[in-house]
């Protein structure tokens, strides 16, 4: 391990440890490493020649910050040093674990870490699954307690400063906050309020601490059986009496005196006579009366309220007051010398005046006392006088016995009120003790302190043994004794027999006993014979005690005195003979009682009762001896008895560290560290464990950690071999490490030896991937420049190609240009040379041609002659050649063919030379065949040439012809032109002179017209100046009023958004403030109900003889139940009369707060009395106006009269119809004619049924035509009576002249013809509607027996198995659809439209058969309604009449079938029910009514349809009674259900959202226009018409909010054990984030087992949530609202989770929390639910994870993270950041100055100082109104809601 670059720690004598780097290998026999410090410095470490031991070897750089100190690899006192330093300095930690032990580094800062959030974060909690922290201890003890019946201590130590007064304060309070308490009494308050009174009277600032304890305690905070707070105890241990009349420079007496001068001039305690600190000796000694940032004045108040919590009376507190200010005026009291051995008291002296008036004692008695001493000896008592060393020794003698008194006092009173009513169960004691002290001068009480911490150190020493050997036996290793320092030697020199106590009560008994001779016999008896005693060189007063943690030199002067703690009994009796003052009395009462030696404590007290030490008995005659016990010995008794207590229970340990002695806040003196490591065994734990297997890994762990070292052939399926077989590879050295049931055990360095090999291995593959990777990157580069490269080579090469273009283009360009110049030049010269050469030419040839023309027409001439001539002569001899010639062929081929003529008779006769013949003569044809095809060839050659030629001559003779003409024509032209030109000569000269004259005239103009131009374009330019001078202003002024505008609009607009902003800001927080408030007001009602319920069971206990009768009260009854709780609040005092005997068993505060609430009852009860009569007066006012008016009635009591007469004369005709009918009945004769199946019976039913209904028509329509003959009446009247619907009389008279004018027939018969006319057009629409009603009863048919064909399928298909059934069903309905459109396609295959109108024709049909179809079945359910009804009177009738009627007089009788129209009656909406039946609608309807069971088939929001028609029908009647029993016992029904199955989230989800639809029923259909707007006129005839029920509105809101908070509540608790392990433990993408070493505290493992939660578990529950919310109907607005909220939950749990937990901060972390965080946004798209702003309230979690992830190093990271971080508070970025802790040796830890930067520029930044985010939050809950489009009159009430005793109307 000692290689070049391994890290060691070499000793320093500034810093203890430094840190250095091997240069080279160290060989075994090298006395010299070369090593490098960090500073660069390079140094020769000599190894010391006897030991040859080695430095320590550092931990990697991983570790380093680590939660727990035994996680380290290398366990030794600079890594444990340097762990400490680098999580308080750097990460700005103050808790961290040493195995089983917290150390707290004391910051001297406020810290925002103790709120009730991070309570409630810590909250059920394990140990190792959040960072350390005071609160994870006392979870840890509060959970042991309850789950292992054990009782628990909690230890913590420390020297002074160091904090453990506060540790001890916070463990209390997280008790307090997290456990409540069992009673109303507020236990936890009064744990928590005897704080502020023992820090008062027994802390004190000192040079190390503003507030340090002075004294020791040992605090029970008593549990019941539930685990609540019932009670609490305190034993103080050795309280500094001395600083009571003496401080050191710089230090101050006990809190509560300087508190008493700071509050001096309060009236009530002028009487003390008290002034400034500076004035009394006992509090100006110290020079610092003061402490910054203390105000002694408050915490005066502070203190008061605490004694009166704690029920210390006013009286009690002055008293006390008085006793400490007379303490103070005791300082003052001087004495003067008379001689050597006596002094005096000054005559009427103040400062003793004021003590004696104080104390209520003769001034005389005091001051002789205080001068004197009584000597008692066997014959006669001796009064002698005292010097004035001794009087002055004396008088603070009797200051601190009286101040120790009072201490002991108040303790026992602070006990006496946080004693326990009822029995305790279990405990869990808090111990707050001086931690090891030395001085340069130490006394008897550091010799006392370091005793008590010998002592907890052996019981330290062995259970941390005791841990370790459960460990080891637990997972089966074997087990070796482990070597550790025993201080058993200490403790028995100090406590056993001829010890230091024992000689020095010895001594204390000696009548001339001195320090010194008792130092002598210490010499004496332990020197040279003890290895822990020794003698000082240069003393002889002194002596050395070799403690645990050092060496301690004590100072002999003072033992004796301390421990002896003597006072003169004569000024104590003086004290005692005040009869003024009683609480004095009180003090010095105890001294007289006699108490046993281990139930003695300094403070008086018995221990509590579960204590398991009995206290021995005390025996007879040893009163006065145990009178004189010394200090030392009552000392050694109550810390025997500690340490049986803290024996019996399971401790848990706090040591406090002090990181400087100058109080700076995160400031680390590494010397001040180590002393107090080493005093307090934080070393001595890392020894032990060090000593053994201190790393610890379970296999999974393992194997996950360490997989890459493995090859894939070593994976086994077992994990545990498969470690194994690893294991014994790596490590060759098999006592290394040891393989327990569940864990592998290593020895201290090897986790660091293979995070070593880890490391190296992710080094090899890192270097791998970065070489391809930089390989692949730089491939890439070169492409890249390769291809940048080949892209200017091409856009060069392209340039000058251009370029070299361009140049060929001009080169090119210019040589055209002067070939063309040069050509015209040529050309021109050419032209000339060729017109003269032409013109030569043409002069030459023309004469030529004449003389060639005169010789050739000469030699024509000729020629014509001689051709004449020459033909004549050669004519006459050819005819002579050709007639000789002729003659000559003639005779010769005569001849050859007489020649020929034979041969060819000799040839004929030869076949052979025939045969000659014909040889090739083929040849020969088909040669000439061949050329007379190329002749005709040529010919046709010849032939175009010809005619080629001859065209061409053509065209040449006409172009000849045609120059011949031209040259004609222009010679005319020519003569003509000269005779022309002659006339244009003179015409010019004409026009010259008209020009000359024009152009004199033009010139003239053009000046005149120049000077005009000119002129204008002066006045042209300047207009335009001008114009354009307005036009700019113009358009200043433009910009300037749109500027002004658009600042204006803008300024506008931003205060209309700002305003908007705030008034919703200060909307949501009023009603998050009103909802807090109905949160607030339903506790406070439920406990109101739980309280009322006690009072009933305690008023129930009955007497002796007598016997309570029930209350009919409801105990859930809300405040809307008005008359039931007047009723309680006047029978309350009443109850509370009869159990007269039990009231002092009553808890008192509880009796006064009740009795309170019970005046507040009858207050209530008389307003409403009050209220109520000024009601009834009003009422008979009312009454009376009314009287002595006239009468007043409108149409509407005109119309209800009307019906009233006509429903009594309908029943009057209903009456006699029934008694025709039993007439009928009774007439008949056969008893089977009258049976129900009869057909004589079911005519008789539908008689009956059609004249009912008949009847209902016919009572409607006189009801309109009454009505409308009312309000014709009213019409009538006058419209200047304002009065006319109102006034009853005169009414009468326009009725009466009505009559008189015989208006009232006439109106009569219109209303008749009108009549006709409505009945004439009805009896159409009628016969219409029956003609369709016959076309659809023939569809109906058809269908019907398409409905047979599907029954007897279904038959068929039942008899089926259920797989086949639906394959069945299927393949039927399959094969139905393809045979009709097969049919259809058929018949409409031409026309493919006609085939598409069809079906839609088709489905328009279906719907209207549907639609007809569900009126028929309501038909027919209204008929069976009917039926039932008249079956039930039937039945009656022939249960009274059957008994007088014989058989023999039923006789048979024709039926005639009746056939009586009916019309069908729809329903109203409403429902009916007796008024006795209310309390079974609302226990069917809602108590019972579960929503897993029947209501999960209901529509929606059914039950509260059923009761909003309930209401609607109390409406109809005009029933006040009835609305207000029926809403009040609604609300209180869902009030008793959700306070029986509150924590079902499915009761209180189908509650809230049927509550909702409740309140959304009584707004759609209150009958105002802002609800209506939704509905259908039908819905509008539904609206409530007698009743405004907007308060009755207001109360159901308030119920939904109260809802809706307790369903967040139930969600919250099913989500919070998933939210932590799903969102942050739990790997989702595996293998990203590595384990590492976590010390002896293991954390919850991220690897998922059976019943960890996982992402798909929050995401699954989230779907359940959703699915019974949409289920029930809830509306989307609310349901948004509640995954907004869910949502806000998972982000603040896991964000505050993550703030807590150090090893969560990482980049791999993050990454799995963004892309936890994706799933979850997944899921809100997957739901639609992205616009409900759920997504926002994980921007804090996103942007934590974004910083865990983001660079943390340069200037602009830092700015980009402060604009990126905008959702996180400065807190919480600062905390991520030093929270940030590497998985790998590859990632970067965070650099101080970094976070340096970040806090600068976050200083600005105004945003909340707590840490984390309330998760409590609830956001103000809204109700969107949102109506139904449910017609109410359709809805059906199922039989399974029991509800049959309602009917629909």
């Amino acid at each position: 391990m000692y290689v070049k670059y391994a890290r060691v720690w070499i000793p320093d004598p500034e810093e203890v440890w430094k840190s250095a780097e091997l240069l080279k290998d160290y060989k075994p026999g090298d006395k010299v490493l070369q090593l490098r410090l960090e500073e660069g410095k390079d140094l020769e470490y000599c190894l010391d020649p006897k030991t040859k031991e080695l430095p320590p070897l550092r931990n990697p750089d991983i570790l380093v910050g680590e939660n727990d100190l035994t996680a380290l690899s290398y366990l030794h006192e600079p890594a444990v040093l340097h762990n400490l330093k680098v999580r308080f300095i750097d990460s700005k930690l103050i808790y961290t674990y040493c195995g089983i032990v917290l150390v707290a580094i004391n910051p001297y800062e406020q810290l925002p870490i103790y709120g009730e959030d991070i309570i409630n974060a810590y909250s059920g909690q394990n140990m190792g699954d959040m960072d350390p922290h005071i609160f994870a201890v006392a979870e840890e003890a509060y959970k042991q307690m309850a789950r292992d019946e054990r009782n628990q201590s909690i230890i913590v130590s420390g020297e002074s400063g160091a904090g453990k007064t506060v540790s001890a304060k916070y463990a209390m309070r997280y008790f307090a906050t997290v456990s409540g308490s069992a009673s109303e009494a507020n236990v936890e308050e009064k744990v928590l309020a005897s704080n502020p009174i023992m820090e008062s009277i027994g802390n004190a600032k000192t040079t190390r601490n503003d507030n340090s304890s002075r004294f020791g305690k040992y605090i029970e905070i008593g549990f019941d059986k539930r685990y609540r707070i019932i009670g609490a105890n305190m034993r103080t241990y050795l309280l500094e009496k001395s600083r009571v009349v003496f401080q050191a420079e710089e230090e101050r007496n006990y809190h509560i005196f300087y508190q008493l001068c700071a509050s001096a001039a309060l009236p009530e305690f002028k009487t003390l006579r008290l002034g400034n600190a500076n004035y009394f000796h006992y509090t100006k000694q110290g020079g610092s009366p003061v402490i910054d940032g203390v105000d002694d004045a408050k915490e005066m108040v502070n203190t008061r309220q605490a004694c009166t919590l704690l029920g210390i009376s006013d009286s009690y507190q002055m008293g006390i007051f008085r006793i400490l200010a007379g303490i103070l005026h005791l300082g003052n009291v001087e004495f003067a010398s008379r001689d050597s051995d006596s002094c005096t008291v000054p005559p009427k002296h103040e400062p003793l005046t004021i003590f004696c008036d104080l104390m209520g004692v003769e001034y005389e008695e005091m001051a002789h006392w205080l001068c004197h001493r009584k000597l008692a000896t066997a014959t006669e008592t001796y009064i002698k006088p005292i010097s004035k060393l001794h009087a002055i020794n004396a008088r603070d003698a009797l200051a601190k016995h009286i101040y120790a008194n009072l201490f002991n006092w108040i303790v026992d009173h602070v006990n006496k009120a946080l004693h326990a009513t009822v029995k305790q169960h279990s405990f869990i004691g808090v111990l707050d003790i001086y931690g090891f002290e030395t001085f340069e001068i130490n006394s008897f009480e550091q010799f006392c302190i370091n005793y008590a911490n010998e002592k907890l150190q052996q019981q330290f020493n062995m259970h941390v043994f005791k841990l370790e050997q459960e460990e080891y036996m637990k997972e089966q290793i074997p087990w070796t004794l482990i070597d550790f320092y025993d201080n058993q030697p200490c403790i028995n020199l100090i406590e056993a027999k001829m010890g230091v106590l024992d000689l020095l009560d010895e001594e204390c008994k000696m009548p001339k006993g001195s320090d010194d001779s008792w130092a002598q016999k210490l010499y004496n008896t332990h020197l040279n014979k003890c290895a822990l005693f020794e003698k000082p060189r240069m003393s002889n007063k002194a002596f050395i005690i070799k403690h645990f943690a050092d060496k301690v030199e004590y100072q002999c002067e003072g033992f004796l005195e301390k421990n002896k703690d003597t006072v003169y009994e004569e000024q104590i009796k003086v004290l005692k003979s005040s009869k003024k003052f009683k609480l004095l009395l009180e003090l010095f009462q105890d001294e007289e009682k006699v108490l046993s030696p281990t139930s003695a404590t300094p403070s008086g007290r018995v221990p509590l009762s579960r204590t398991p030490i009995k206290p021995a008995k005390a025996r007879p005659g040893q009163a006065s001896k145990e009178h004189k016990k010394t200090v030392g010995h009552q000392f050694r008794n109550s810390l025997h008895l500690l340490m049986e207590t803290l024996n019996a229970t399971t401790p848990h340990y706090v040591r406090c560290i002090k990181p400087n002695d100058f109080k700076f806040p995160f400031t680390f003196d590494e010397k001040r560290a180590v002393q107090q490591l080493r005093a307090c065994g934080v070393l001595e734990t890392i020894r032990i464990s060090a000593a053994g297997f201190p790393s610890r890994w379970t296999y999974q762990e393992f194997f996950s950690r360490y997989r890459v070292l493995m090859k894939q052939k070593d994976v086994l399926g077992d994990r545990k071999q498969t470690c194994k077989n690893v294991l014994e590879k790596l490590i060759q050295d098999k006592d290394k490490y040891q393989f327990g049931k569940t864990k592998i055990f290593f020895r201290a360095g090897q986790v660091a030896y293979l995070e070593k090999i880890r490391a190296d291995k992710l080094r090899a593959a890192c270097i791998r991937i970065q070489k391809t990777i930089r390989g692949w990157l730089m491939r890439k580069k070169y492409m890249r420049m390769r291809k940048a490269a080949i892209t200017i080579q091409r856009h060069v090469r392209g340039y000058q190609a251009r370029c070299y273009a361009t140049f060929l283009r001009r080169t090119r360009a210019a040589t055209t240009i002067q070939k063309f110049q040069r050509m015209y030049v040529v050309r021109k010269r050419y032209q000339r040379m060729r017109e003269a050469t032409i013109a030569l030419q043409a002069l030459l040839r023309g004469y030529m041609v004449r003389n060639k023309y005169q010789m050739m027409l000469r030699e024509h001439k000729c020629v014509v002659l001689q051709k004449h001539v020459r033909g004549w002569l050669a004519r006459r001899r050819y005819r002579r050649t050709l007639r000789a010639v002729v003659y000559l062929q003639c005779c010769y081929r005569r001849m050859m063919a007489k020649r020929e003529l034979k041969k060819l008779k000799i040839e004929a006769r030869s076949v052979e030379r025939y045969k000659k013949l014909h040889i090739g003569l083929e040849n020969k044809i088909m040669q000439l065949q061949r050329k007379i095809d190329e002749q005709n060839k040529e010919y046709k050659s010849l032939l175009e040439k010809m005619s080629s030629l001859e065209l061409t001559y053509s065209t040449e003779t006409e172009k000849l012809r045609s120059d011949v003409e031209r040259l004609r024509t222009s010679e005319e032209e020519a003569r003509s032109a000269t005779s022309r030109v002659l006339s244009l000569q003179e015409e010019i000269a004409k026009l010259r002179r008209e020009l000359q004259h024009t152009q004199a005239e033009k010139r003239s103009i053009e000046e005149r017209a120049d000077k005009y131009k000119h002129e204008t374009e002066q006045l042209v330019s300047e207009l335009k100046e001008q114009n354009s001078l307005l036009k700019t202003e113009k358009e200043e002024l433009n910009r300037r009023i749109h500027d002004q505008a658009k600042e204006i609009t803008e300024s506008m607009e931003k205060k209309l958004v700002e305003e908007t902003k705030q008034l919703e800001l200060d909307l949501n927080d009023e009603r998050l403030r009103y909802q807090n408030l109905l949160n607030e007001f339903s506790r406070l009602e439920e406990r109101y109900d739980d309280l009322k319920d006690e009072m009933n069971l305690m008023v129930s206990i009955p007497k002796p003889g007598h016997k309570r009768t029930d209350s009919t009260h409801s105990s859930n009854e809300s405040e809307y139940t008005f008359s039931s709780e007047i009723t309680e609040a006047e029978d309350l005092p009443l109850r509370m009369e009869e159990p007269s005997e039990k009231k002092a068993a009553l808890d008192m505060s509880l009796f006064l707060k009740l009795q309170k609430r019970v005046s507040e009852l009858e207050q209530e009860k008389q307003s409403l009395q009050d209220e109520l009569d000024r009601k009834e007066e009003q009422a008979l006012r009312a009454k009376a106006k009314e009287e002595e008016r006239p009468p007043i009635r409108g149409a509407e009591l005109e119309y209800e009269s009307l019906k009233r007469q006509e429903l009594e004369s309908e029943n009057k005709k209903l009456k006699n119809e029934l008694n025709e009918l039993q007439k009928a009945l009774t007439e008949t004769r056969a008893p089977e004619v009258t049976a129900p199946g009869a057909p004589a019976y079911r005519v008789l039913l539908d008689q009956l049924t059609s004249v009912s209904e008949e009847l209902e028509v016919r009572k409607e329509e006189v009801l309109i035509l009454r009505s409308q003959l009312v309000s014709q009446k009213e019409a009538i009247q006058p419209k200047e009576d304002k009065h006319t619907m109102t006034d009853a009389t005169i009414l009468l008279e326009d009725v009466q002249k009505m009559k008189d004018k015989g208006e009232i027939a006439q109106a009569y018969i219109g209303l008749k013809e009108t009549n006709r006319l409505l009945e004439s057009q009805l009896q159409s629409q009628k016969k219409s509607h029956e003609n369709e009603l016959e076309s659809l009863r023939g569809e109906i048919q058809s269908l019907k027996e398409e409905n047979n064909r599907q029954q007897q399928l279904l038959a068929q298909n039942l008899q089926l198995p259920p797989e086949a059934r639906i394959e069945a069903s299927l393949q039927h309905e399959i094969t139905r659809l393809t045979n009709e459109n097969l049919f259809y396609e058929e018949l409409y295959a031409d026309d493919p439209r006609k085939y598409q109108l069809y079906r839609i024709s088709l489905y328009k049909r279906m719907i209207d058969l549907m639609e007809q179809l569900e009126k028929q079945d309501k038909t027919v359910r209204k008929l069976k309604k009917q039926l039932k009804v008249f079956a039930k009177k039937i039945g009656e009738l022939e249960v009274g009449q059957m008994e007088n009627i014989s058989p023999g007089q039923i006789i048979d009788e024709p039926i005639r079938p009746v056939n009586i129209p009916r019309k069908e009656k729809d329903f109203q909406g409403m429902l009916e029910y007796k008024k006795e039946d209310e309390q079974k609608l609302v226990k069917n309807l809602i108590l019972e009514l579960k929503p897993r069971g029947v209501a999960v088939n209901l529509i929606p929001g059914l039950p509260a349809y059923i009761l909003f028609m309930c209401v609607r029908h109390a409406d109809y009647l005009n029933d006040d009674q009835k609305v207000r029993s029926l809403l009040t016992s609604t609300i209180n029904g869902i009030k008793k259900v959700l306070k029986k199955r509150g924590d079902d989230f499915e009761t209180v989800s189908f509650w809230l959202s049927n509550t909702c639809r409740f309140l959304h029923c009584l707004k759609q259909y209150s009958g105002e226009e802002g609800f209506m707007k939704h509905n259908t006129p039908r819905q509008n005839e539904h609206c409530l018409t007698n009743f405004d029920l907007a308060e009755y509105r207001q109360v159901l809101s308030d119920l939904a909010i109260q809802i809706y908070q307790q369903l967040v509540r139930v969600l919250e608790n099913i989500l919070q054990p998933m939210i932590v392990s799903g969102m942050l433990e739990h790997e989702t993408i595996q293998g990203v984030s590595g384990v590492k070493p976590t010390g002896l505290r293991k954390r919850t493992s991220s690897i998922a087992d059976e019943g960890t939660y996982t992402l798909d578990s929050i995401i699954r529950q989230l779907n359940s949530f959703h699915s019974v919310m949409c289920q029930h109907g809830m509306d989307p607005e609310l349901i948004k609202q509640v995954v907004k909220q869910m949502f806000y939950i998972i982000g603040a749990i896991t964000l505050n989770n993550l703030l807590l937990r150090k090893d969560m901060c990482s980049w791999s972390k993050g990454m799995q929390i963004r892309y936890n965080v994706s799933q979850l946004e997944e899921w809100l798209r997957d739901k639609n639910l992205m616009n409900s702003g759920a997504k926002e309230t994980l921007e804090p979690l996103i942007q934590a994870a974004q910083l865990l992830q983001v660079k943390k190093k340069t200037d602009e990271d830092a700015e980009a993270i402060c604009s990126m971080c905008n959702a996180l508070t400065t807190a919480q970025i600062v905390k991520v950041l030093n929270l940030y802790t590497p998985v790998n040796e590859f990632e970067e830890r965070v650099l101080v100055s970094f976070i340096r930067t970040i806090q600068v520029r976050l200083r600005d930044r105004k945003d909340s100082p707590q840490l984390l985010m309330d998760a409590k939050h609830i956001f103000p809950v809204t109700f969107p109104f949102n109506p139904s489009s449910l017609a109410l009159e359709t809805i059906q009430i199922p039989a399974s809601l029991g509800l049959g005793f309602i009917s629909r109307v």
